[in-house]
């Protein structure tokens, strides 16, 4: 069974400045901090998300809990990327057999909005553990409510 939220912020600063925070791994953990920290695979160190195969497993990113503690892992794969300031990346990881992440930032005035939308669908055992796939979207929901949180306090006062 497949669940889907969506989160909307909008922020002071262009979209092309949120795209080029939110394509790098430094504002990736950036948004997750403190409460995870993703690993980069060998195959994205050193490029930007134009310089990255379509379609194809780039490795694995392990999550690491408070930054230390592994977690899951993503077996990353960027579906696309494009038009403007848009990427779909599906993946798997060890509790949900797949993960579906659309980040779409846009110019508005005054600023941008930065939107996402994220579908998954969990792995067994976790399909047959009554309140477990509302558990996880619980859990997501706070992760994606405090990523959103980050950058607008990466835009209004810079901290990172």
């Amino acid at each position: 069974m497949k669940s889907t939220f969506e989160q909307k912020t909008t922020l002071p600063v262009s979209a092309v400045e949120v795209w080029r925070r939110v394509t790098t791994p430094e504002g990736i953990n950036d948004e997750l901090f403190p409460w995870l920290r993703m690993t980069i695979p060998t195959a994205l160190r050193g490029k930007t998300i134009d310089q990255v195969p379509r379609g194809q497993c780039l490795g694995r990113s392990w999550l690491l809990a408070l930054g230390v503690l592994p977690v899951d892992f993503d077996d990353i794969t960027l579906a696309e990327v494009g038009p403007d300031y848009r990427f779909k990346e599906t993946s798997r990881m060890l509790g949900i057999r797949r993960w579906v992440h659309e980040r779409t930032i846009r110019d508005i005035s005054g600023g941008s909005e930065v939107h996402d939308r994220l579908t998954f669908e969990l792995r067994r055992p976790g399909v047959w553990i009554p309140g477990w796939r509302h558990a996880t979207m619980g859990m997501l929901k706070f992760l994606f409510r405090h990523r959103h949180a980050r950058l607008i306090r990466w835009a209004t006062i810079g901290d990172s």
